[in-house]
């Protein structure tokens, strides 16, 4: 079934429905009326901190209906999109609220997308205008947004954050012209709140809806779960155009008060300064974050006491790095989570205090989702929760990824411990078939990512005449090491790894290929091999 609101059509099920608001998962309000509120209660509330700038709950709400207003008066109405492409900065939070105020579909963008993915995206969901840096990280977003204006049959409106805006309009100018005592029309929560592009490893990318209420959910579980309230102060390194740096920064310090620490470029020192100046109390992101962050503290003789949780996901998290921060970080939980764009947080990470078998050997306790296990013990993960999507922009993208009973088709391969705990085991596309065995690659590489020598790994499977696939480890040595096949050999020997499962090749490389959430794109590695192997 499928439900129109506000010109979207989005997959509708009343009995769900009912079920998410019966339970209270569904909070039936908007960050809109939650920021209203707490600018009545709390004006003088730090909801973002961005470097030396403090944003209160009473200055980021007056600037997102002066800007909410704005965008009204230059012709946007409720359900056109609306698209930022910007920093872990605090416009971003002003732009999103602003978004939601006017009833409009926010669209973050990563700040890694060039011309050929921004074209693209930005036709793709009709985005009517776009908030730009000037420049970020040494490239100049005005001249690229100068050209796609130029090729664009309809692009949209672009506006400029931080730097000379000419030939556009500056975020400034358009935020003071409009008035700060507009009234706004209460928005209907079912209604798209997000549209949001996945990562892409293969093919076309795809947007995600998520309505007000969706969102809702996923907040309100990592408030119960991950106890977020208004003593947290989020440390929020992960990129606000991912789902997750959104929730940390845009709707955890509105609905439930606690407070973001913005930071816009990753830097590992900068990060563990940071945590101290602020005393932040959570943070979240990819394996890289984890890794980094550890090293930089160990670097620096601290512990981070403030620290109460680091949640890690995003990419394959070894079991090792979870034991090793969990020593280091003596008053913190660490801890595995999964989600994705379609379902942010299935898993809310193992969080009781000592747990540390389950922190680090699975992926986490299941939260607010029902999840099934496809084929038998181990199989395809599908998923049905209140904080899942309602479809993508083209419903032609749905087909084969819902069954008939509204569960979400992952693909990724998993197994149930202990009734409540996930453990994850591969992508179903993933897998290497070898002579007829299935190998799962992250088996292999959570054991290689413990060898001495090895920076980064990822087995890959390879055509073969001989096997129909063989697995190839991508290896980026360690300073000064080397790495072979016989040490690799060795090394999973005397880890009493079967010896089918061993790689038959090594690729040494300086760093592998990553999409913006951190994975590591293996069809870049599988297709610059066979091309290397033809030429």
């Amino acid at each position: 079934m499928r439900r129109q609101i506000a010109g979207w059509s989005i997959r509708w099920d009343d009995a769900l429905a009912a079920d998410a608001r019966r339970r209270g998962w569904w909070l039936d309000t908007t960050i809109a009326e939650a920021a209203a509120t707490l600018n009545l209660t709390e004006p003088d509330r730090i909801v973002v901190v961005d470097g030396g700038h403090r944003l209160t709950a009473a200055a980021l709400f007056s600037d997102a209906l002066r800007l909410a207003d704005a965008m009204r008066a230059r012709g946007l109405r409720p359900g056109d999109v609306v698209s930022f492409i910007l920093p872990n900065w605090h416009e971003a939070c002003v732009i999103y609220l602003a978004a939601s105020i006017a009833g409009l579909v926010a669209n973050p963008l990563v700040t890694g997308y060039r011309k050929s993915e921004l074209a693209f995206m930005l036709a793709d969901c009709n985005s009517r205008m776009i908030f730009i840096p000037a420049q970020y990280r040494g490239f100049d977003y005005v001249a690229l947004f100068s050209e796609l204006r130029r090729e664009m049959a309809a692009p949209p409106e672009v506006v400029v954050v931080r730097g000379p805006a000419e030939p556009f309009l500056s975020y400034e100018a358009l935020r003071d012209s409009g008035d700060p005592a507009a009234a706004f029309d209460p928005v209907d929560p079912d209604s798209v709140r997000m549209v949001l592009y996945t990562s892409g490893t293969t093919g076309r990318p795809k947007g995600v809806l998520h309505t007000h209420n969706t969102l809702n959910a996923d907040v309100l579980q990592l408030h119960e779960r991950w106890s977020c309230g208004p003593d947290t102060r989020f440390f929020v390194p992960s990129p606000v155009s991912h789902i997750g740096g959104s929730l940390y920064a845009f709707e955890l310090p509105l609905l439930f008060r606690t407070t973001a620490v913005l930071l816009d470029i990753w830097d590992a020192e900068a990060a563990v300064e940071m945590i101290e100046r602020e005393q932040c109390t959570h943070t979240a992101g990819a394996t890289p974050f984890l890794q980094q962050i550890l090293a930089a503290a160990q670097r620096r003789g601290t512990h981070l006491s403030s620290l109460q949780l680091f949640i890690c996901g995003g990419a394959s998290v070894p079991p090792s790095l979870i034991r090793e921060a969990t020593g280091w970080f003596a008053s913190c939980v660490v801890t595995r989570v999964y989600g994705s764009t379609e379902v942010p947080t299935v898993t809310v990470g193992s969080v009781a205090p000592g747990d540390v078998m389950h922190a680090a050997q699975t992926d986490g306790e299941i939260g607010y989702a029902q999840v099934r296990i496809a084929g038998g013990d181990e199989g395809e993960i599908v998923v049905r929760a209140p904080q899942m999507l309602v479809g993508y922009l083209h419903p032609e993208d749905e087909a084969e990824l819902f069954d008939a009973e509204g569960f979400f088709r992952t693909g990724d391969l998993g197994r149930l411990q202990d009734d409540r705990f996930l453990v994850i085991s591969g992508r179903k596309k993933d897998i290497i078939i070898r002579h007829g065995e299935n190998i799962s690659p992250k088996e292999i590489e959570d054991v290689l990512v413990l060898h001495p020598d090895i920076a980064d790994v990822a087995i890959v499977g390879l055509p073969s005449d001989r096997t129909g696939e063989m697995a190839c480890a991508f290896i980026v040595p360690r300073s000064g090491t080397q790495v072979s096949l016989a040490s690799l050999r060795d090394f999973l020997t005397a880890r009493a790894v079967a010896k089918f499962k061993f790689p038959e090749r090594v690729e040494l490389r300086e760093s592998l290929p990553r999409n913006p959430a951190g994975k590591i794109l293996k069809h870049v590695l599988r297709a610059e091999f066979l091309a290397s192997a033809q030429g």
